[in-house]
């Protein structure tokens, strides 16, 4: 018996079998990339089908990546037409049922029909309890806000309500938010929206209704900036409120994030002197935190007095870890060197979409330095005298790495680093406790003009 389009039962379970464990094998991925992932909000169970999940697009590897491997329930996702043409990536994306969809900037004769196939059998796809996965900005980018939103998403549901009208169908928003996005092991949040029924939108335009939605849901689920320097200014603030709640998770961080967002508007009418007036002392305050190559959180024990100004314990240890993995380092910037540039020399060749670009340097990382490493290990156990020695040097192998790019993240910090090694100790505890009093002074000036936004 043949099943649809033309695989048989065996042939089936083994496409399945080999998503499973590529699902396994990303969730890996995904744990070594990032410290911490968070998933919160209304998590979808693992039964959920005929579900459209439409996310902000940072990038467009690890975006997918995290959504597939972080969500319960089967998805599969929407992906631009042009990553079938990247080597290896098509076996991969088959794999994830993936779906291709031609872009009008990929491909500029496109016409209105080219995406017919595509609609109807994403329609097909949910209407028989199926979920898909969509990017509506339509690319990935490094704006610190959301894109205009294609249609498409809208289109797909309005279509599968058209093919079967009793269809029970939903549609939810998914935010990706990192703390900082272009730092190795930084941290992750998968936060999901409220699920929107089909069935309760009664506009005229079904597909812009639904787009509209999307739109609104995610506005509401992401801390957005009209410059970087704007977002990240309200994500510190937020950090800083996060630290003295006692909460430093990034869902938290993100709350805060939108109130004080909030906040910011409602006050830049009637006291926008005053937001000007504190956001320039808070960058004042962050920059001298900065050069003190300290943190806010040792600022704010310092200020709560649960942490001796004398001692600084984490900075001790910071040291002490930098000096002690120093060697590893050293050894990883050898063994490693040609295929962390391999990356790098790819995207320098290539030209042209950004995002195929950022797509094969993380593509490329992640099959280079796996076996790089395995090669490196078995041609220990074949060198080296004694399977001891084999082990250790294994251990070595697949620590180093991460070693020396915890050196290369604090590399342009090292001259600010040894000139506080070198200031006088008395000296640095006044700036310390100096700045335990102004971060006070602005956590409760931040506090009124708070209470004077909520009020508004």
């Amino acid at each position: 018996m043949k099943l649809r389009g033309g695989f048989t039962p065996t042939t089936m379970r083994g496409r399945m079998g080999v998503r499973s464990a590529l699902l396994v094998l990303f969730r890996r991925l995904a744990r070594i990339y990032f410290r911490e992932i968070e998933v919160a909000g209304e998590v979808p169970h693992p039964g959920t089908g005929g579900r459209l999940f439409a996310a902000n697009h940072v990038n467009g590897l690890v975006d997918p990546i995290l959504v597939l491997t972080q969500t319960p329930c089967r998805i599969s996702p929407v992906a631009k037409s042009t990553l079938w043409k990247i080597p290896g990536l098509q076996w991969l994306l088959e794999t994830a049922e993936a779906v291709p969809i031609v872009r009008r900037r990929d491909v500029p004769g496109k016409s209105e029909g080219d995406n017919e196939a595509v609609f109807a059998r994403v329609a097909k796809h949910l209407v028989t309890g199926g979920n898909i996965l969509i990017f509506p900005e339509g690319t990935s980018h490094n704006e610190p806000h959301l894109l205009a939103l294609r249609s498409g998403a809208g289109q797909m549901l309005s279509r599968s309500v058209a093919e079967e009208a009793g269809a029970e169908l939903t549609f939810q928003a998914v935010a990706l938010e990192f703390d900082e996005r272009d730092v190795f092991r930084s941290r992750s949040l998968v936060l999901f929206g409220p699920v929107r029924r089909v069935a309760d939108m009664h506009g005229e335009d079904l597909a812009q209704e639904i787009t509209d939605a999307i739109r609104t849901d995610l506005s509401e689920l992401l801390v957005e900036g009209a410059s970087w320097e704007e977002r990240i200014l309200v994500v510190r603030v937020a950090e800083m409120f996060a630290k003295d709640a006692g909460d430093t998770s990034l869902e938290h961080v993100n709350q805060l994030g939108r109130r004080i967002t909030q906040a910011r508007h409602a006050l830049a009418g009637s006291s926008s002197a005053e937001v000007h007036a504190i956001e320039a002392r808070i960058r004042d305050y962050l920059a001298r935190v900065e050069r003190e190559e300290t943190s806010d959180d040792v600022v704010a024990r310092v200020a709560r007095g649960t942490l001796s100004p004398a001692l600084e314990h984490e900075r001790i240890a910071r040291v002490a870890t930098a000096v002690i993995t120093l060697p590893l380092a050293l050894i990883a910037t050898v063994v490693y060197w040609l295929p962390y540039q391999l990356p790098r020399f790819v995207t320098r060749k290539l030209k042209g979409d950004p995002d195929v670009a950022s797509t094969y340097k993380l593509g490329v990382g992640l099959v280079v330095f796996p076996l790089w490493a395995a090669t490196a290990i078995a041609l220990a156990f074949l060198v080296l005298p004694s399977n001891e020695l084999a082990l250790l040097a294994t251990a070595v192998l697949l620590a180093s790495p991460f070693s020396a790019l915890a050196w290369l993240d604090r590399w342009d910090r090292l001259a600010a680093r040894s000139s506080n090694l070198l200031a006088p100790s008395e000296e640095r505890r006044e700036r310390l406790v100096a700045l335990a009093a102004e971060r006070t002074t602005l956590m409760r000036d931040l506090d009124t003009l708070r209470e004077r936004a909520e009020a508004a």
